[in-house]
């Protein structure tokens, strides 16, 4: 009979299997399902809530809208939370396996909404004689938006984290494929997440219309909870990095540091590197002169009581280092353009108005007899094919095409596509104006005036010239912001980069809100009919369209404003093209480093 191990054996057995190296390809399956069931479950349920909103719970359309707008704002805006959670406290595989728990109770939640009557207003037929249709009770709409409230957690926790956890897993500087193989992760994260977004507004949407609203969220709810599943079960296999501090602590400490240094006087001569404080490794000596006065967050009035033996602040919420200034005030540089953004978003926020407008028409894929009909909520799938269409044939036909043509390399400069982008935006809205206006002409031509369910005879395939239209403004703006951010932020700052974007959108979810209620209180004064009714055909849904067409008209403009006063990109810096009298000046403003002029080269090589 084979004896036990004896102590010290199992220590060795402990100890090699310590050694096992973690992470690696081996992890990429879990998390990546992870993040794919999260999409499908949580973007499959958005595009028709706003018609189990009105039907089940008797919400008009502008309140339906509103909340819809306060819900994705949340799920914009927790990403942002959860980042600094993650990267102060918990650590990564802890956010998103809490999120993902989140996301599923809320999703179960959801579900419960369809399943047990009593937890939403009884059946009820307006039309009838007699009749009558009581609105929600508090108590059954705070079940509704608890479940609401976690899934926008979820998406906080997860979406944030996940694709840098995968990439944690992956991240071996002693590997000499390590970019390639980062690279490969990238693209199939992306790729993923596109197939999920395409399966949500397709399959998930499907079921709801055809299968009811209790096949139609306990789909998601099941998806959710495989999600969570698969990424824990993978938890031996994991690389699972210590939280350090975020860097949104540190911009935060820039503040309160200039703030406590008011009274402090910044010395005259700029080449005073003593005067502030740095890290010994940094190139930073000195801050910039833009935005002087941040400058006194990091000067240093008594270097004894201040800096200790390591090189640290003893109390960095009152000193900072120049690193951290010259980050804040990148911040603060980019925040003219980052708010152009803002305005195209609130014209994709209008995916509410889109579904009404679609489910009014006829919407079969051939109006001679084919029985097939498209989802109203599944119109969305255009906008992703069309971002998805556009960022291949840019990259494989335009620029290969552009650059054999002119005989030298070519590309589309990021400020000319965020400035295309935003102009395909309001060509989106004008288009949906002048479609709105035919529809509405043909539904009250038909007799279907006081009939807002009523299908209109006209294709719902006149809806896809906008959605296409979004889809390009988001290729062009959507992207081109995050390469604008990482190219002009320090490396850093890529956390900040990467969610910029999302907060934009959680920004124009809430101002979207703004402008709907100001359109639906001015324009129902009086008796009068408000342009956004719950009866689309007695409503102007054509010129609250076109009141945003006029503000993202404006909205280019501000942009080329943004875009000229901003002046050089880091790139443009670094290839020499900042021309005049003032370039030496440009030059140490724009890389921020204050050096003199005998130093530029190094600054620029810095940078990179």
């Amino acid at each position: 009979m084979e004896n036990p191990p004896n102590q010290t054996e199992s220590k060795q057995i402990q100890l090699n299997e310590a050694k096992k190296p973690k992470g690696g390809i081996i992890t990429m399956p879990f998390i990546i399902a992870n993040e794919a069931f999260e999409k499908v479950a949580s973007y499959g349920l958005l595009p028709n809530m706003i018609m189990y909103l009105i039907r089940d719970y008797r919400f008009g359309v502008a309140k339906g809208a509103n909340v819809l707008y306060m819900w994705s704002a949340a799920s914009n805006f927790t990403p942002l939370l959860g980042a600094f959670i993650s990267d102060s406290y918990l650590g990564r595989f802890i956010t998103i396996a809490i999120a993902s728990l989140s996301s599923f109770l809320g999703m179960v939640l959801l579900w419960l909404t369809a399943m047990l009557p009593q937890v939403k207003p009884s059946p009820c037929d307006p039309t009838a004689a007699g009749s009558h249709c009581g609105p929600a009770t508090a108590s059954q709409l705070a079940l509704l938006y608890s479940a609401f409230a976690l899934i926008s957690i979820g998406s906080g926790g997860i979406r944030p984290c996940s694709l840098a956890f995968g990439a944690d897993q992956l991240d071996n500087k002693e590997n000499p494929k390590n970019e390639r193989v980062l690279e490969s992760f990238f693209g199939w994260y992306y790729a993923s997440s596109a197939i999920a977004v395409l399966i949500a507004f397709t399959g998930i949407i499907y079921i709801q219309e055809h299968l009811g609203w209790k096949i139609g969220f306990g789909v998601p709810a099941i998806l959710m909870l495989i999600a969570a599943l698969l990424f824990v079960l993978a938890f031996p296999l994991y690389v699972r990095r210590n939280p350090s501090k975020s860097l949104f602590t540190g911009l935060a400490q820039v503040v309160v540091a200039a703030y406590v240094n008011r009274k402090l006087s910044l010395p005259d001569h700029h080449d005073s590197f003593d005067c502030y404080h740095h890290m010994k490794d940094s190139d930073l000596k000195a801050p910039s002169h833009k935005l002087r006065f941040l400058n006194k967050a990091c000067l240093i009035s008594n270097r004894e009581e201040e800096i200790g033996s390591d090189g640290y602040a003893l109390h960095p919420w009152r000193l900072s280092t120049t690193d951290q200034v010259e980050e804040l005030k990148a911040l603060i540089k980019v925040i003219p353009i980052w708010s152009t953004g803002i305005m195209m978003s609130i014209n994709t926020n209008q995916s509410t108005f889109q579904l009404l407008q679609a489910n009014s028409m006829d919407r079969r894929l051939s109006r001679h007899g084919s029985s097939f009909q498209v989802p109203a909520g599944s119109f969305g799938m255009f906008t992703i094919i069309a971002l998805a269409m556009w960022v291949v044939l840019y990259d494989r036909a335009v620029i290969p095409l552009a650059s054999k043509i002119r005989g030298r390399p070519f590309r589309l400069s990021v400020k000319l596509r965020m400035g295309l982008g935003l102009f395909m935006s309001f060509l989106a809205m004008a288009i949906s104006a002048m479609v709105e206006s035919i529809r509405r002409k043909k539904a009250i031509s038909q007799g279907y005036a006081n009939n807002g369910n009523a299908i209109v005879d006209i294709s719902a395939m006149w809806l896809v010239p906008q959605y296409v239209l979004h889809g390009l403004a988001e290729a062009l703006t959507a992207i081109g912001q995050t390469e604008f951010f990482y190219t002009e932020f320090p490396k850093s700052m890529s956390s900040i980069a990467a969610s910029l974007f999302g907060l934009g959108m959680a920004v124009a979810s809430l101002l979207a809100s703004v402008v709907l209620n100001a359109v639906n209180e001015l324009t129902s004064r009086n008796g009068k009919v408000s342009w956004v009714a719950d009866n689309i055909n007695k409503g102007h849904y054509n010129y609250y369209y076109w009141l945003l067409a006029i503000m993202s008209f404006i909205n280019v403009i501000y942009y080329v404003i943004c875009s000229w006063s901003y002046g050089p990109l880091v790139d443009q810096v670094r290839n020499g093209r900042v021309n005049g009298v003032r370039e030496e000046e440009e030059l140490v403003d724009i890389v921020g480093k204050g050096f003199e002029k005998e130093d530029l080269s190094e600054v620029i090589k810095t940078k990179n």
